[in-house]
């Protein structure tokens, strides 16, 4: 699951920490693909520290619902049905479409729960924006991640930009797809190719829109 995903799960927690956690994994990822932390291994280092324990907590929150979401007959059903829908868009291009559907999936997720305004977004950010930099710089270090100025110039920079808030149009889901894309492949998509895409993406949510809070509901329960 993407970012708001995640978010739908804590929406109602004020505990900036554990909101932090819950998408850490996500935001190291986007900083540097090559950071690969793994707190959920070495729990002792953190339990002296009510913050980087909370943190923890909801780091260990967003693995299970990634490992409840991927392993759903939703996931595998319309990761499938998508990769039907876009294969003849993108023949020609090296991005394989059974990856673009998995990525396609999860940002259709975030950009419903914002239509349907079933997320705060404006205090996803807040609460990212009001964690002390020096725990979480703590936090980081302790995980071997020595480049502290390359993650917080992404961290400051996302939640400036505020681009989640873009999702909620389907162009700008096909362009966020690009830009995933672009760190494995310098040109992934033609103009053409972004048109299909982005068609048969908009064609798609609309049907998704009917069905896609089952997934929500189903992992929510199981997690609380």
């Amino acid at each position: 699951m993407n970012f708001l995903s995640h978010y739908y799960f804590d929406k109602t927690k004020t505990d900036a920490y554990e909101v932090l956690g819950m998408v850490l994994p996500d935001l190291l990822k986007n900083a540097d693909k090559t950071w690969n932390a793994h707190p959920e291994k070495n729990e002792k280092l953190f339990i002296h520290h009510p913050q980087h324990l909370a943190i923890l907590t909801g780091w260990k929150r967003h693995l299970e619902v990634d490992r409840l979401f991927h392993d759903s007959t939703f996931f595998k059903h319309h990761q499938h049905q998508i990769k039907l829908q876009i294969r003849e868009s993108i023949k020609s291009s090296q991005v394989k479409p059974f990856f673009l559907a998995h990525i396609s999936l999860e940002l259709m997720l975030d950009s419903l729960l914002l239509s349907k305004e079933l997320i705060k977004v404006e205090h996803f950010y807040h609460l990212l924006n009001s964690v002390d930099r020096s725990i979480l710089s703590d936090f980081l270090k302790i995980n071997g991640i020595t480049n502290i100025n390359r993650f917080f110039h992404f961290y400051d920079s996302f939640i400036k930009e505020k681009y989640l808030f873009s999702y909620i149009n389907t162009e700008k889901i096909t362009y966020a797809l690009r830009r995933i894309c672009m760190r494995l492949w310098e040109e992934p998509f033609t103009l053409e190719q972004e048109t299909a895409l982005t068609s048969c993406l908009l064609n798609y949510k609309k049907n998704l829109s009917e069905e896609f809070i089952f997934i929500f509901d189903t992992i929510d329960a199981q997690i609380n």
